[in-house]
This record gives C-alpha cells, structure tokens and sequence, in this order.
C-alpha cells in the first residue's frame, strides 16, 4: 500500500511562492506513487473555484492550473468548510471533484497510518 500525504495550504495569491510549492509538493508527490489529499484552505479557498487557479502565476513555476488538474486526477482535493462558509463559497460553485470538509475529516486523514501531514 502507498504511502500518504496529507497537504494544507493556506496561502493563495497573497503568497504565490508558499502557495505554488504546496501545490507542486502534492503533484509530485502524486506522480512518484503516494496517495495524496490537497486541502485548500484561507485563501487558497478561491482555487476550488473554476477558473481561478489559471488567473494564477508565479515566474519560473509550474502553471498552477496544471498542477490542481493533477491533483484532482489522481488524488483528493478538499475545501475547508469554514473557508467556503467565509468566501460566500457553495457546493455548487467548486471544481468537479472537489469535496467540502471540515476539521474532524482532515485529522482523521493526518492521523492515519503511513501519512505525513504537510502545512504551507
């Protein structure tokens, strides 16, 4: 059984180089075989929502766009609910594959066996 890693991040375009490398460690991550869960959180909400990820940019890094598809591909991708809930942000309004959790879900994922727990 893979290994799994359990990613929050926290940050969006207010901090583009904390928020990319989240996002590039959870594709990476995915591509070398582990299972991965992306949990978007604080501003990092707004990339549940279409369109918002390609809005995205930072030099010299991947296009965080491609990295989320990745991701959302091949393993989980979760929205915080009080982070929805602030950003006026409904079930309705998210990617295709995108699931809306709160806190009891994502320690149930961080505690788990064979899972590292990374926060950006």
């Amino acid at each position: 059984m893979p290994r799994g890693l359990v990613v929050k991040v926290t940050a969006g375009a207010d901090d583009a180089e904390r928020c990319n490398q989240a996002f590039t460690v959870s594709a990476t991550a995915l591509a070398s075989g582990a299972e991965v869960s992306l949990w978007l959180t604080g501003e990092a909400a707004w990339f549940a929502v279409p369109g918002r990820a390609e809005e995205f940019s930072l030099p010299v890094a991947a296009p965080l766009a491609d990295l989320l598809a990745a991701v959302l591909a091949g393993g989980r991708v979760t929205l915080c609910t009080q982070c929805a809930e602030r950003r006026g942000i409904a079930a309705d309004d998210v990617l295709k594959g995108v699931r809306i959790a709160g806190a009891a879900v994502f320690v149930e994922e961080a505690l788990a066996d064979d899972v590292q727990a990374l926060v950006y």
